[in-house]
C-alpha cells in the first residue's frame, strides 16, 4: 500500500477534479502489475495495473489507495475490472467520500467473494487527497493559504517592494505547490499592485498542469492588460451583483465572471465564493494574496492550510503586514494556530499550519527537519 501511495502521487495536479489514486497488484507475493491515474479523463489506476499485469492479474489481490469506483463516469466502473481480471482480493486504503460510491464498490466485491479489506494506511491515504475529500464532504475545496514573510513579520517593504524576501528554493517550492492545486486565488488588489502571471513554472523534467486562476473583484475592476487575462488556460472573476454591468466586456475578452452576493461590507461574500469554487469541482484552492483578502479568510474561518516561508531577512517596522486584522485588542482575540511540519528550503524556513485540534487551545510545535 505504501507504493502504491507513491504512485499516486506522480497524478499531481493532472487528476483534477479526480482524486490522486495508485493501484498495486500482488500475486505469490511478488507485485505482477502497478499503475496511477495519470490525468483526468485517462485510466484510472486499478485500469492502469491491471493492463500491465494482464493474465497475471487472476488470482491475485489488488492494493489500491481508493475504493474503486462502482459507477460509470468518463470511464467504466472499476469494480467491473476487478471482477473481470478474476482478482480474488482487493485491499483499499480508504473509502471514497464520494457519495456515488461510499462503500459501494467494496460492498459490490465483497457479494461476489472477493476478500476485501478497507482501512490500510488510511490517515496517508486522507492526506493525499485533500481537496477532494473536502469537495465530496463539504461541498468546499481544500483552501491553503501561501506566505513569505520576514523575521520581523513583514511580506514586503512600506513602499510594496517585496522581490525577493525569500531564496530561489523556496520560490521553486512554491511552484510545485502551484501545479499541484486545482486552482490559485488572489485579490484584485494584488493584481492591480503586482500584476502576477499566477502560472506555475517547473524545472525542465518536472511535469504539471497549469491551475485555474482566480481573482476575487468586488467591483469588476480588474484591466484586460493583467497577465492574469493574458495567459493561456481558465481566468475566472468573482464579482458582486452590484457589479452587473462591468460584467459584459470581461466575459467578451474571454474571461469566466460569476456575479455572487455581497457581504455587510459591500465586497464578494467568501463563503458564496467558496460554495461556487467547490460547484466548479475544483479540489485544491491555493491563496496568494495580500493582507485584506488573507485576513478577511483567517476571520471567516476558510483556510484550512497556511504555507508560511519565513526568510532570515529584517524589513523594519514600517513593512506590510501578514494579516489586516483590525479590531483584535486583546490576547483573548488573537487567533491561534498549530504547526504541523517546519522544515528548511534552502535559506529559509517552510512552516504549515493549520487550527487547532478540538480540545486543542496552545501551540504546538513540530521538529524541524532540513532537507536533504
Amino acid at each position: 500500500m505504501a507504493r502504491a501511495l507513491r504512485l499516486a502521487e506522480r497524478g499531481g495536479g493532472a487528476t483534477h477534479p479526480n482524486p490522486r489514486v495508485g493501484c498495486v497488484i500482488v500475486r505469490d507475493g511478488r507485485i505482477v502489475g502497478e499503475g496511477w491515474h495519470r490525468r483526468a479523463g485517462g485510466p484510472h489506476a486499478e485500469i492502469e495495473a491491471l493492463h500491465v499485469a494482464g493474465g497475471a492479474a487472476r488470482g491475485a489481490t489488488a492494493y489500491v489507495t481508493l475504493e474503486p469506483c462502482c459507477h460509470f463516469g468518463k470511464t467504466p466502473p472499476c469494480t467491473d475490472a476487478l471482477l473481470a481480471a478474476g482478482v480474488t482480493g482487493v485491499v483499499a486504503a480508504m473509502p471514497d467520500p464520494n457519495p456515488k460510491v461510499s462503500g459501494r464498490g467494496i460492498e459490490i466485491l465483497t457479494g461476489t467473494g472477493i476478500a476485501t479489506r478497507c482501512g490500510l494506511l488510511q490517515t496517508e491515504a486522507e492526506a493525499l487527497n485533500p481537496g477532494f475529500c473536502s469537495r465530496m464532504r463539504t461541498g468546499r475545496p481544500y483552501v491553503m493559504s501561501k506566505l513569505a514573510m520576514s523575521l520581523d513579520g513583514r511580506t514586503a517593504m512600506a513602499s510594496g517592494e517585496s522581490k525577493w524576501i525569500t531564496g530561489m528554493e523556496a520560490r521553486r517550492d512554491v511552484h510545485r505547490l502551484r501545479a499541484r492545486s486545482s486552482a490559485i486565488l488572489t485579490g484584485i488588489e494584488t493584481v492591480l499592485a503586482d500584476d502576477p502571471a499566477l502560472t506555475a513554472r517547473l524545472d525542465s523534467g518536472e511535469e504539471g498542469r497549469q491551475p485555474a486562476r482566480i481573482v476575487i473583484d468586488s467591483r469588476l475592476r480588474i484591466p484586460l492588460s493583467a497577465q492574469v487575462c493574458r495567459q493561456p488556460g481558465w481566468t475566472i472573476v468573482l464579482g458582486t451583483k452590484a457589479a452587473t454591468t462591468s460584467a459584459q466586456p470581461l466575459r467578451q475578452a474571454g474571461l469566466e465572471v460569476h456575479l455572487l452576493p455581497s457581504g455587510s461590507d459591500g465586497r464578494v461574500d467568501l463563503h458564496a465564493a467558496l460554495d461556487l469554487l467547490g460547484e466548479l469541482e475544483f479540489n485544491e484552492v491555493m491563496v496568494e494574496a495580500g493582507a485584506f483578502l488573507n485576513g478577511a479568510l483567517l476571520r471567516a474561518g476558510l483556510v484550512d492550510e497556511w504555507v508560511v516561508y519565513l526568510a532570515p531577512c529584517v524589513l523594519g517596522d514600517e513593512g506590510r503586514g501578514l494579516f489586516h486584522l483590525p479590531g483584535l485588542e486583546s490576547m483573548a482575540d488573537r487567533f491561534d494556530l498549530r504547526v504541523v511540519d517546519a522544515r528548511q528550503v534552502g535559506r529559509d524556513l517552510r512552516l504549515r499550519l493549520r487550527k487547532p485540534c478540538a480540545k486543542e487551545d496552545t501551540l504546538r510545535q513540530a521538529p524541524i527537519q532540513t532537507n536533504p
